[in-house]
């Protein structure tokens, strides 16, 4: 479990497979933490997100080289609901398929489910919990648009939005 300590803006991206654009770069700066739901493509993407915050990655079904053993297939990241250093938290769950999803995120008091593989953009509210999938970041695929997401924590709540790189 990883946590962080101060009040937040967090970046979201998936699928990259090894590319990172520039577009998704400037889109995500300014965030203090970046989740990527995995098929990272190449270590390269990590360490230039790293640039911009700290990173919790998962490893996607493409992410089978070496480098990528030390990606864990799901992850648990927390970000406070304010800057009070005693601030209660929101848990975030990280994987890449959401088919693989093995708990209820409802009964373990995740605020958001974080997943990507389907290269498809996605909101949706369950039983008081984010489903999110930020789209896809890197080569275009099909005709879906290249799109990353960004999560505001307001007074508590998760506001998630999708951010259109490409269309």
């Amino acid at each position: 479990m990883i946590r962080y300590n101060q009040r937040m803006k967090l970046g979201v991206i998936s699928d990259t497979h090894g590319l990172l654009r520039p577009e998704a770069l400037r889109a995500l700066t300014g965030c203090r933490l970046i989740l990527h739901a995995g098929d990272v493509g190449h270590w390269e993407v990590l360490r230039d997100l790293r640039q911009i915050a700290p990173v919790v990655a998962v490893r996607g079904n493409v992410d089978t080289d070496d480098w990528a053993k030390f990606l864990p297939a799901t992850e648990v990241a927390e970000a406070p609901v304010s800057a009070s250093k005693s601030a209660p938290t929101l848990s975030f769950y990280l994987l890449h398929r959401i088919a693989d999803l093995d708990l209820k995120p409802e009964a373990s008091g995740f605020a958001a489910v974080i997943y990507g593989h389907s290269h498809q953009p996605k909101i949706e509210w369950k039983n008081g919990v984010l489903y999110f999938n930020p789209g896809s970041a890197g080569p275009r695929r099909f005709a879906s648009p290249v799109t990353v997401g960004v999560l505001q924590i307001v007074k508590g709540e998760v506001r998630p939005k999708i951010v259109t790189l490409l269309k």
